[in-house]
């Protein structure tokens, strides 16, 4: 399975070409699919800014002949949005301070590897965000535009107000109070549109609304047109911008004696009909709404998940006229213990749910046992019949950083959920709060320990993916893929959670554990008459494990299975920094008869001095190329000239991500021989493509 991440297109200021090849092959190792180019020169920088996008770059402090500072003014003088991160010899204040002045993100020693990854995620994710919000800011644009023409041509009579004065108003406003031109009522003060009577309760309802802050509060009043007339009316007020200033919307209509009727039917709406209590729409809006409160005010909030724990046997036991009735009993009883600024809501048949802002999760949680404690103690009288039962409680909080409402509510679900599988609690009955850390994807800190008790618990699998000729040959070649089970049964792949510089024998563990389920599941489906062959991915570890192949010529002999079924594909970011070692590498196992694939290839600076010294049989090409060669020429031509390049050299090509027939007729045009990608097959738990069809 391919890493959804986009490519990071790389510019790199460096004397040496071997350090920058590795700062390539650190970014690659690090988790992000990466396309470099080396500047030359200022003309070079010059033209590669005007020819494409790029993402970020990178630039050694040493004597050049064009300069750090010079590269970071080009980009500063074309205005170019592209992160600037100084590689320094050494650490010092006065450049970092000088280089941030002059529009740099950031300066890092060269030496410190592991910080300048983190800083590269942070500046490449700060970048995509910017991005994100200018096409959102588009939008809003466009969406300002299309409100504007809705607002002229509502009936509704719709102002706007900063300060008591109208800033703006719609035709049917201005015709409802009788002004000709917006020019004749801007800067007209509100009060002046009332009756003396009003004037004094607008005040105080417009205090109110400061105050609260609830879009839609009316208040009825009377109207003054300027022709003197007066009449009835309801003013409405919620909180707007208009030009990109804050102010109050306020919309007129004539009073309306029904207005008593719509508020109760508001109120209805809002309510679980058997409890009184508020239903789950009420509860989920108000819950979006409390969200939003904590980002603009860094107020927090709490959230309680109430489930009753074994509600469908008991209901069996009681019949549902006694559910009813419990589900009313237990609402009455949560009613008694919560405070009033405590909404209380029903969820479903057996949920329930607090929710308190101001408050935390710890208070929420003192709460919530209270909770719990009252309803164990409690008996249920249900038709003459005594019921206990008990309750799980999760509790999630409401911060600035929360996610949406629907996912809040799942990490309560989820603790309250999670008390079962607490000690003494495998029936249910208390109170968890949930911390996020618990439950975020592996990290450095826990991916080693996870991994290796994964591969011990035996919760590694392995995934077949066809790669095809694409001349119809009818040979069979699959990819093998490793995933892990993690705690929530969710496929993940091993090495994307080893960190750049963790132990290399967890590595190794996982390359031997893929490499000798493979032989055993090949050499079943070769014994049942399938020519099949293997491509088999390595890390850096291996290729400098120098008991590997004479492990790998006992696992070969065991299983009765010739060399050249299997596939050892290199990444060519690690067949560069470990040169030495993959140049042996590729010859040890050749001499066992099996083959050697350079995979990712393309994004060295110089791709093909890789292969003017390691021996190779297939070469992969990096699945970016498979993307832009979609959208440009250029791209297109590129990839014709690779292929024609690699194969003139003996080496058979291999084209990742096909995703769509699109691609198909410029791929068979630049003479690639196999293809792969989900347009073929996802990668699978078996190996059942049918390769006669191709």
């Amino acid at each position: 399975m391919q890493k959804k991440n986009a490519t990071v297109h790389l510019l790199i200021l460096d004397p040496d070409q071997n350090d920058a090849e590795s700062l390539v092959s650190l970014l690659r190792n690090s988790g992000k699919a990466t396309r470099a180019h080396r500047i030359t020169s200022e003309e070079d920088l010059e033209e590669t800014l005007k020819a494409g996008n790029w993402d970020l770059l990178l630039a050694r402090d040493l004597e050049q002949e064009f300069s750090a500072d010079d590269a970071l003014a080009m980009i500063r003088r074309m205005d170019k949005d592209i992160p600037f991160i100084l590689l320094t010899e050494e650490e010092s204040r006065e450049r970092t301070v000088g280089m941030l002045k002059a529009g740099a993100q950031d300066t890092v020693p060269f030496v410190h590897k592991d910080l300048l990854v983190l800083k590269v995620n942070r500046e490449l994710a700060a970048l995509e965000d910017r991005r994100r919000r200018r096409v959102l800011e588009s939008h809003l644009r466009e969406a300002e535009q299309r409100c504007q023409l809705l607002l002229e041509s509502s009936k509704d009579a719709i102002a706007y107000i900063n300060d008591g004065m109208h800033i703006y108003a719609n035709q049917s406003y201005l015709e409802f109070l009788g002004y000709d031109d917006i020019d004749d009522l801007i800067c007209i003060p509100v009060l002046d549109t009332l009756t003396a009577e009003s004037q004094g309760k607008y005040k105080e309802f417009m205090k109110s609304f400061a105050e609260k802050g609830e879009d839609g509060m009316t208040m009825n009043c009377t109207a003054r047109r300027s022709d003197d007339h007066e009449f009835n009316v309801t003013m409405s007020v919620s909180a707007a911008t208009y030009d990109g200033e804050a102010c109050t919307q306020i919309v007129l209509q004539p009073e309306h004696s029904d207005a008593e009727l719509e508020e109760k039917l508001r109120q209805i709406s809002s309510q679980d009909l058997m409890t009184g209590l508020f239903n789950r729409q009420y509860l989920m809006d108000a819950l979006a709404e409390n969200i939003g409160e904590a980002g603009k005010k860094n107020q927090t909030g709490a959230l309680a998940y109430i489930a009753l724990d074994n509600f469908m046997s008991m209901k069996g036991q009681v019949g549902i006229a006694g559910a009813d009735l419990l589900l009313s009993d237990l609402a009455n009883l949560l009613k008694q213990q919560v405070d009033e600024e405590v909404v209380l809501a029903r969820l479903s048949d057996d949920a329930f749910c607090l929710m308190c802002q101001p408050c935390d999760e710890k208070a929420m949680a003192e709460h919530a046992e209270r909770v719990r404690k009252a309803v164990e103690d409690h008996l249920f009288d249900i038709n003459g019949r005594t019921v206990q039962f008990t309750v799980s409680i999760g509790v999630a909080a409401i911060t600035e950083n929360s996610p949406k409402a629907e996912e809040l509510m799942a990490r309560a679900h989820i603790a309250s959920s999670d008390v079962r599988k607490q000690e003494g609690h495998e029936q249910g009955n208390g109170v968890l709060v949930y911390n996020p850390t618990d439950y975020e994807s592996l990290d450095e800190g826990n991916s080693i320990e996870a991994i290796l008790k994964a591969l011990e618990d035996n919760r590694f699998k392995l995934l077949f993916q066809p790669i095809i000729n694409l001349r119809g040959e009818g040979e069979e070649h699959y990819e093998a893929f490793v995933r892990m089970l993690d705690k929530d049964e969710e496929e993940v792949s091993p090495y994307d959670f080893l960190p750049p510089m963790g132990p290399a024998d967890t590595a190794i563990k996982i390359d031997r554990w893929v490499i000798l389920q493979t032989i055993k599941q090949l050499a079943s489906h070769r014994s049942r008459g399938h020519d099949t062959r293997l491509f088999l991915n390595i890390t850096a570890e291996t290729l400098q494990d120098q008991t590997f192949t004479a492990w790998l010529s006992v696992a070969l002999k065991a299983a009765r299975l010739p060399g050249d079924s299997l596939v050892f594909q290199i990444r060519e970011g690690d067949a560069n920094n470990y040169m030495k070692q993959a140049k042996e590498f590729s010859k040890a196992v050749h001499e066992l008869h099996c083959k050697v694939s350079i995979g990712q290839f393309g994004c060295a600076l110089n791709p093909f001095n890789t292969l003017k010294h390691i021996e190779t049989d297939y070469v992969k090409i990096d699945g970016s190329f498979t993307e832009e060669i979609q959208k440009n020429d250029t791209a297109k031509e590129q990839v014709k000239e690779m292929v024609k390049t690699l194969q003139n050299s003996g080496k058979l090509t291999i084209i990742p991500l096909v995703e769509n027939a699109g691609v198909l007729a410029t791929l068979w045009q630049a003479g690639v021989n196999y293809i792969q990608g989900y347009y073929l097959q996802a990668p699978v738990p078996e190996m059942n493509y049918d390769f006669g069809d191709h």
